[in-house]
């Protein structure tokens, strides 16, 4: 669990994340399921080079799915919004 990559998965881009990049300096990640806030604070700070403020995390149920006459469940996963210090950003458009 102590590596990088199980702790932060990928960003979520979406309209609801876009806004709250603009307006709140907040950013939204898939993170691991066993990961806690410091070590989605410290997994930030060390991969982007900013200084986290506050992490909220929270649990995404996985939604019942049918599959033809077979019923299943997707996997339950976690969300993390972390906040960014004043002056800090980051940009994930950036070639």
């Amino acid at each position: 669990m102590n590596e990088l990559r199980d702790i932060l998965r990928r960003p979520l881009i979406t309209e609801k994340s876009a806004l709250q990049m603009n307006l709140e300096n907040t950013y939204i990640f898939e993170v691991g399921l066993e990961s806690n806030k410091l070590q989605i604070k410290s997994a930030v700070e060390s991969y982007f080079g900013v200084e986290v403020s506050d992490v909220r995390t929270l649990i995404v149920r996985g939604k019942s799915k049918r599959f033809g006459r077979h019923t299943g469940k997707r996997s339950n996963w976690k969300k993390a919004y972390v906040k960014l210090a004043e002056g800090h950003s980051l940009n994930f458009f950036e070639q």
